[in-house]
């Protein structure tokens, strides 16, 4: 029987994907391991290997499609003494599955398109999705939702695996969903009042360019509003010397191959003050506090089509070169989207640098779960007072972002001093 080939989740929260480019045309023979297509999630462009051996019978999703659901079929398989007459029944397998009240056709149809809502209009909206669950919809659903201020979780799928789709946002009564999340005591986001960049510029006729939003880009805009509305920040400020660490790496780099960065450096000094501040590598959940074992810390690297962070994992146990090797293969791979999501998915603390822009002081927005984010400013001379005489020194001006739900002040100071004692006696990170 011929064997659906799904779009699959290559990631934990992956729930749709752009279908970049098939590695197989109908006809060619297909091998278990074979890549057959390229996946682009929203970080990264991965490859799909075939778990089946067959002949590649039908292409149901073209190459550069976005917003595929997770287990959509894509393609259709053929075994051994198939031929391609026989790829119409394959999608019929995922149809043959009954609802529970099994009656004519059209009347299934008809109830999966609102089911009960005749029957109980007010309490419609409570079997969709329970406060806290993860609601599955298609860009297009989401825009007109937030449009409309139609509450996702109140909406019936109709959609492949109860996916909402336009037709079902079209259906939700306008204004009265919403309401089952006030109810709760959430506090609705906050909606512009004005007109979008888009229709204020075409209002004015203002020229622009309009470049559709990458899956990456949609994702770091959804992901830094839900952390500025969700996560109450505060931050504290240290200014480290650096003159004798610049000294040490320059040493180093004269003896050995792996031309160990600043930002190295700064990556170890985090690592160990972690290790020696435990309660600063924490995250709050609703249901406890968690604190990390290991430091595992997010880099973040600026690619074409955004901010990525790879992750150097229990980086409390590596060296310098060490550090400085895996940072350079993470950085380069992560421009050319090839980041494996193990990679850059998780991490326990942040690190954002923008020193080598000419950046002195800036904060950075945490990352969720994640308890702190530490900005990195540049190196530069300041005069500074030792023993009663001004003198120079090169001054490097460091602000941790902080969660305070997860880490109270007293400990994040706790942190940045540790930090800065790496940083100032750089030979305490080599003991």
């Amino acid at each position: 029987m011929p064997i659906d080939i799904l779009m699959p989740a290559l990631s934990p929260t992956m729930t749709e994907g752009k279908l970049a480019k098939w590695h197989k045309q109908e006809g060619d023979e297909i091998k278990a391991g074979d890549i057959i297509a390229e996946i682009e999630t929203d970080k990264a462009t991965m490859e799909f290997e075939a778990v089946d051996e067959g002949k590649l019978g039908k292409i149901l999703v073209a190459e550069g499609s976005e917003g595929v659901a997770v287990n959509t079929p894509i393609a259709v398989l053929l075994e051994e003494g198939e031929s391609a007459s026989d790829v119409k029944a394959a999608p019929k397998k995922e149809e043959k599955k009954p609802e529970p009240k099994a009656e004519a056709p059209k009347q299934e149809e008809k109830k999966a398109e609102a089911p009960k809502a005749a029957e109980k209009p007010a309490a419609a909206p409570a079997p969709a999705a329970k406060s806290g669950d993860r609601v599955f919809a298609s860009p297009l659903a989401r825009r007109m939702a937030d449009q409309a201020g139609i509450d996702l979780k109140a909406v019936q799928g109709s959609g492949p695996h109860g996916r909402i789709v336009k037709a079902d946002v079209e259906k939700a009564p306008k204004g009265s969903a919403a309401a089952p999340a006030a109810a709760a005591g959430k506090t609705a986001a906050p909606v512009a009042s004005g007109p979008g960049a888009r229709q204020l510029a075409d209002l004015l006729k203002m020229p622009y360019k309009l470049e559709p939003l990458s899956g990456m880009r949609r994702t770091i805009a959804r992901r830094l509003t839900e952390s500025k509305q969700t996560v109450p920040h505060f931050y504290l400020t240290i200014d480290t010397e650096i003159d004798e660490l610049l000294s040490l790496r320059k040493r180093l780099n004269d003896k050995t191959d792996a031309k160990i960065s600043v930002n190295d450096f700064v990556i170890r000094a985090v690592a160990l003050a972690l290790k020696k501040v435990p309660t600063a590598n924490a995250s709050y959940d609703d249901s406890g506090m968690m604190y990390y074992e290991h430091a595992d810390i997010s880099v973040a690297v600026a690619t074409p089509n955004g901010l990525i962070t790879p992750i150097i994992k229990q980086a409390e146990g590596k060296g310098l070169t060490q550090i400085a090797s895996e940072m350079k293969d993470l950085a380069a791979r992560a421009r050319d989207g090839k980041l494996k999501p193990d990679e850059f998915q998780g991490g326990t603390f942040s690190i954002s640098n923008l020193g080598m822009f000419g950046i002195k002081q800036f904060e950075a927005v945490i990352n969720p779960p994640q308890g702190c984010i530490l900005a990195i400013g540049m190196g530069e001379q300041r005069p500074v007072v030792k023993n009663g005489q001004i003198v120079p020194a090169t001054i490097m001006t460091c602000t941790l972002s902080v969660d305070h739900r997860a880490v109270d002040g007293a400990v994040g100071a706790q942190f940045l001093q540790a930090f800065k004692g790496f940083i100032d006696d750089p030979l305490t990170m080599l003991l």
